[in-house]
């Protein structure tokens, strides 16, 4: 399926603390390169640029096609090459969703239950936050966790809860769930089971309950709800191309107690992506781990590359890479 819709995927662990890039070798099997990103959460892509959240920065990339084709370790290998450019100290944020605007790159603040931009001028700079909320604080009062955009601004959000307390959403964690309308602060859907990942698309606002293991679609004028799919088992992030959607998988941690009050049959799956074809609901491909890999966060659709490449500010070789808006070079590392 990657190889005949000509894409890759990214996808983000924090448990294992990897991005994974996930690409077509040929049209019968795959292959992946995973890089080391400390707590990997929310990603981001705008045209050749990709961000990406982590324990306590954001980290910016820039894909370099000429760096990529020449790569000492495998020249003429790679159509892609994401290097670190910048890094935003933010702290610990405990960020979740991630996503460029039109005016800067927008986060969703988990710990201070906000939506804030990421720039360089502070650690993060608030720019909404549920009306039940009463104070920026580091409480993680209503596990704000997902952001859908719309016209380049956070136009929906989800949460586990509306208490304005330290970490209020715990005791009924699968139940109390809400999708929120930025614009205007009001609740458009509740009781809901653990939403994350809002996506807005031409056909509508759709959420995955992760603790039921459904794709939903809501209208957000009258808050209507459509079962479009469901899988036994604990969905989270969520990407489109064309007719398909890239759904991901965590398998539940035994011994979590956010996860414990999650009924039984969800906690069986493995790890992994699921495909689904959006006009019928049907599953149409699926990628399981069987080992290294638990919880999945994110995941992102690379258009039109077969094999990219990224690299982490792990280690020393992002440095020999450079880049000018004329050539590109690659360093001789030092002996």
């Amino acid at each position: 399926m990657l190889h005949q819709l000509n894409l890759s995927l990214a996808l983000s662990t924090y448990q294992a603390g990897k991005v994974i890039l996930i690409s077509p070798n040929d049209v019968q099997s795959i292959i992946q390169l995973p890089r080391s990103f400390g707590k990997a959460m929310g990603l981001a892509l705008r045209a050749d640029q990709m961000a990406i959240a982590t324990l306590d920065e954001v980290i910016l990339l820039r894909n370099s096609p000429d760096l990529a084709r020449h790569y000492p370790k495998k020249p003429g290998v790679y159509d892609a090459l994401y290097l670190p450019r910048a890094t935003f100290f933010t702290g610990p944020l405990d960020i979740h969703d991630l996503e460029w605007g039109h005016d800067g790159l927008y986060a969703v603040n988990t710990s201070f239950s906000c939506i804030c931009r990421i720039d360089d001028q502070y650690n993060f700079t608030p720019v909404w936050q549920p009306p039940f909320i009463s104070k920026i604080a580091a409480e993680d009062r209503c596990h704000l966790n997902g952001m859908a955009m719309h016209s380049g601004r956070p136009a929906y959000v989800t949460a586990f809860g509306t208490g304005d307390t330290p970490r209020s959403w715990r005791p009924a964690v699968t139940t109390n769930g809400v999708v929120m309308d930025v614009g205007t602060g009001q609740i458009i859907s509740r009781d809901l089971a653990m939403p994350h990942s809002p996506r807005l698309y031409p056909e509508g606002l759709f959420v995955l309950l992760s603790a039921r293991g459904t794709l939903l679609q809501i209208e957000p004028a009258s808050g209507a709800q459509t079962e479009i799919f469901q899988y036994p088992g604990f969905l989270r992030g969520l990407d489109r191309y064309g007719d398909y959607l890239f759904i991901g998988v965590s398998r539940i941690r035994p011994t979590s107690k956010t996860f414990s009050q999650i009924d039984d049959r969800f906690k069986a799956a493995p790890a992994g992506i699921l495909v689904v074809h959006l006009p019928t609901g049907q599953l149409v491909g699926q990628l399981s781990y069987q080992t290294s890999v638990e919880e999945i966060y994110d995941i992102k659709v690379l258009p039109g590359l077969r094999r990219p490449n990224i690299m982490s500010t792990n280690t020393e070789e992002h440095k020999l890479g450079l880049a000018t808006p004329t050539a590109t070079y690659w360093a001789v590392p030092k002996t």
